[in-house]
């Protein structure tokens, strides 16, 4: 005990931190540059675009490629600011957590900071304290630990140092004498020495596991992936056979190339990465507004298609706060939140229950029952001029406690709370009242509250016994206290319901606790709960069955909330998981959408999560739901209008080549139109207007493409009808006018079709403001571009541009409209028939 009273010597501590490392949990994933321009890397378009751009400057395009490499460089600047602004706001959540710690070293007691702290650190712990490493207790008094963010209950346990270390110790249950790091100090105080740190903890070895979870890829990167996958492959083996013929048949193998590379970026779908960039990145900017921190924006789209929200109880739903909730007396049982008249017997048990609490304790029990006395007690039931003589602490043999006050007249009273059983011991009680005492009891808890007896006894004026059992006490009433409830968790659950989300609480805590917070905040609750034991014996196929029928999950393990997560996945269920502590964070990792709650989260949570509750309202999650199902049906509007643009744009380039034509597009037209126009039209299409039933509808299917049939044949038809419209234009064009000329009008009737195509595709109910002017802007810029590439000589020349008749412009502008006029007309039918 000797190295134990003095601990560590400064040599000590700094050759210990060398051999084991700093006193935190590493990173399981690396969030940096490297990491994420290796991911940017790895993206077939990303690739594709680098090649046709590496192609461009060998053949002395130095235009053309330069500015398909600018827009690769583009994309990643993108992608680099999002994944740079996300972690600054991690990096901001982190400061949250306990900095520094006392500890005995050289003999003395010092602060030092927590990641400093190392095995064989003897360490002070204070009631209000969080524990920064998991230790083994050599002192402890009356002490009492929150371990919540490891178990799941919001109660907290009696720790002592008296009883036999374990080889193995688990965190939870009463008269351990391990304490474990980030949990809280909530009563007493005692002295611990440091056996783990870092990834040694119970925290950090589950924070370790999390390497081993594999992050699921949401259903909309799903279907993307394959989609550009298609078209990238259908581009491969059209340009391939467009070289072949090109050189066999016309003996012109380098126009050949020039045109098979034409043809392929005007079929690969280029715009899909930024388009999701933008998409989801303005998501991601909305949510930050709702204090919603997106690490990983794509998941914000997922969580607007999930099936199945399964939420922790503790801090998720409730407040992790005691609250006074009954107040039970031989003739009375009051309802403290919603009665608002206190009989005498009543009062008189609130104040005793006040007498028997310590001002100053973060014990939730004292604090609830001291702002409860002191804001329902008149002022002559708070004995303002009463002294505190005495204090009899909780015990594990008498798990009770009392205090002694002296009144002004110089008498003294005693007021005692605590366990049922241990308070009606000390009053003495028969087996009768003793019986009677507990039916209240279990009747209570049944109800989800955690009970408390006070009792009271007059102290005389001589000298006061040593302990509880001295005095004659008379039992005074029940006290129930509850997690409250967080108050807009009903009307998000009814909103999530309504929306057909599945809601499921997983925790740690108690059936009867978990169905009495389910009924409140009306969980579905009629198979009753699950308990982690039942959920041990059964296999994966039984496990299946269950989530399918039960919604309520108590007494589990943080394992077992991970495989409830992957046996609704198997199911074929989207599942989101809400959470904040230790024990949440691989359930959250291999979920869908992984929620961490941001304030009173752990540091592992968060890094698993994708999505971080600034303000832990419950109900921003229902709102990112709403954001999601917005995000994905303004993305599949901006996918039919790309389908419908890259129609004409391959047709063009394609089609007056096989006819024997002059080229219609050169690469540097196809750049212009799919590098500057789509993209930035993707932002009219990311202001359009939720529908009015967007959270009255049931989640879409999770093997629902972003371009189903339907869709595709839209943008299709409209693509078809605008390229038959330009083919017309430019070919009639070809009579009169001169190669260049025809050119320009071909390509003003393309411009001119694809910023209609945008009005058509919002939707004629779609006409918010935002949108409106991101379109007129588009449009005005085009407009401009255009105008000088016919007025400007130089630029003009770049482009094989020619200064057609007015009468032609006309034409092309009246082909191009009468176009998109069909296609609103085919649109409009859609729609009609989708409503009936």
């Amino acid at each position: 005990m000797d190295s134990v009273s003095q601990g560590l010597t400064t040599a000590e501590a700094q050759a210990r931190l060398r051999r084991f490392g700093p006193n935190a949990s590493a990173d399981a994933e690396d969030h940096g540059i490297r990491r994420v321009l290796a991911g940017i890397a790895a993206e077939p378009m990303f690739l594709l675009l680098l090649a046709a751009a590496g192609v461009y400057l060998v053949i002395g395009n130095l235009g053309e490629g330069l500015l398909l490499a600018c827009f690769a460089v583009l994309s990643v600047g993108l992608v680099l600011l999002q994944q740079y602004r996300g972690e600054r706001a991690l990096q901001a959540l982190n400061a949250l957590a306990v900095r520094h710690v006392r500890v005995l070293r050289d003999g003395g007691i010092h602060r030092v900071a927590s990641v400093e702290v190392v095995p064989g650190d003897v360490m002070l712990l204070a009631e209000g304290e969080r524990i920064a490493a998991d230790a083994v207790l050599r002192e402890a008094n009356a002490l009492q630990v929150d371990e919540s963010l490891l178990t799941g209950e919001s109660l907290p346990v009696r720790k002592r140092a008296d009883t036999p270390a374990q080889p193995a110790p688990i965190p939870g249950g009463d008269d351990s004498p391990h304490v474990f790091a980030g949990t809280l100090v909530v009563g007493g105080h005692g002295v611990a020495e440091v056996t783990q740190t870092g990834g040694g903890t119970q925290m950090g070895r589950i924070g370790a596991s999390l390497a081993g979870i594999d992050t699921q890829s949401t259903p909309l990167q799903v279907q993307l992936g394959r989609l550009v996958r298609q078209f990238g492959w259908v581009a491969l083996a059209l340009s391939a056979l467009l070289v072949l013929w090109h050189g066999v048949v016309r003996q012109d193998w380098l126009q050949g190339l020039l045109s098979a590379l034409a043809f392929a970026m005007a079929m690969l779908p280029e715009e899909i990465p930024m388009v999701l960039t933008i998409f989801i990145g303005l998501a991601a900017w909305r949510m930050a507004r709702l204090q919603v921190l997106a690490r990983r924006p794509a998941v914000i789209e997922a969580l607007g298609a999930i099936t199945f929200l399964c939420v922790d109880k503790t801090g998720t739903l409730t407040e992790n706060r005691q609250q006074l909730r009954r107040l039970v007396t031989s003739d009375a049982d009051v309802d403290f939140a919603t009665d608002s008249f206190l009989p005498g017997s009543v009062q008189a048990l609130l104040e005793y229950g006040v007498l028997a609490s310590r001002r100053g304790s973060v014990d939730p029990l004292d604090v609830a029952l001291l702002a409860s006395g002191d804001a329902a007690l008149p002022a002559d039931r708070l004995h303002q001029g009463w002294s505190l003589r005495q204090e009899y602490a909780l015990t594990p043999e008498l798990p009770a406690m009392a205090q002694v006050w002296r009144r002004p007249d110089g008498q003294q009273e005693i007021a005692a709370k605590g366990a049922a059983e241990a308070i009606a011991g000390l009053c003495h009680l028969d087996a009768r009242a003793r019986a009677a005492l507990l039916v209240q009891v279990e009747a209570l808890a049944g109800q989800g509250l955690r009970v408390l007896a006070v009792a009271r006894s007059p102290a005389g004026e001589g000298p006061l016994p040593s302990s509880q059992a001295g005095y004659d006490f008379t039992l005074v009433g029940l006290v129930g206290f509850e997690d409250p409830l967080r108050a807009d968790v009903p009307q998000a659950l009814q909103v999530a319901r309504a929306a057909g989300i599945a809601v499921v609480m997983i925790t740690g805590d108690h059936a009867a606790t978990a169905l009495a917070i389910a009924r409140q905040a009306g969980i579905d609750t009629q198979a009753g709960a699950l308990t982690g034991g039942q959920l041990a014996r059964m296999d994966t196929q039984a496990l299946r069955e269950a989530v399918r029928q039960t919604r309520v999950f108590a007494r589990v393990l943080p394992q077992q909330k991970l495989a409830l997560v992957q046996a609704l996945q198997a199911n074929g269920e989207t599942v989101a998981m809400t959470g904040d502590g230790v024990n949440d964070a691989p359930a959250l990792k291999a979920a869908h959408v992984g929620i961490a709650m941001g304030r009173r989260g752990t540091d592992v949570a968060r890094e698993a999560a994708g999505l971080v509750l600034l303000d832990e309202n419950v109900t921003r999650i229902v709102e990112g739901v709403r954001t999601g199902r917005r995000t994905f049906d303004n993305l599949r509007h901006a996918m039919t209008y790309i389908v419908a643009i890259h129609v004409p744009i391959a047709g063009l380039a394609l089609l007056p080549l096989l006819f024997g034509l002059p080229p219609v597009l050169l690469p540097a037209h196809v750049v212009l139109t799919e590098m500057v126009v789509d993209p930035m039209c993707s932002f009219a299409f990311e202001g359009v207007a939720e529908r009015g039933d967007i959270m009255r509808r049931p989640p879409r299917p999770p093997r629902e493409d972003l371009l189903g049939r339907a869709t595709l044949y839209q943008g299709l038809a409209e693509g078809v009808l605008l390229l038959a419209a330009i083919l017309v234009v430019y070919v009639a064009g070809l009579r009169t006018l001169d190669a260049a000329q025809a050119r320009t009008l071909a390509v003003v009737g393309l411009t001119a079709g694809n910023l209609l195509l945008v009005w058509v595709n919002t939707g004629p109910h779609h006409r918010r403001q935002p949108a409106r002017k991101a379109l007129w802007l588009v449009s005005a810029g085009a407009a401009l571009a255009l105008v000088a590439a016919i007025a400007w000589p130089p630029l003009r020349g770049l482009l094989q541009f020619g200064v057609p008749p007015v009468a032609g412009l006309l034409a092309a502008l009246a082909g191009a409209g009468a176009a998109v006029l069909a296609a609103a007309a085919l649109s409009g039918r859609r729609a009609t028939s989708q409503r009936r």
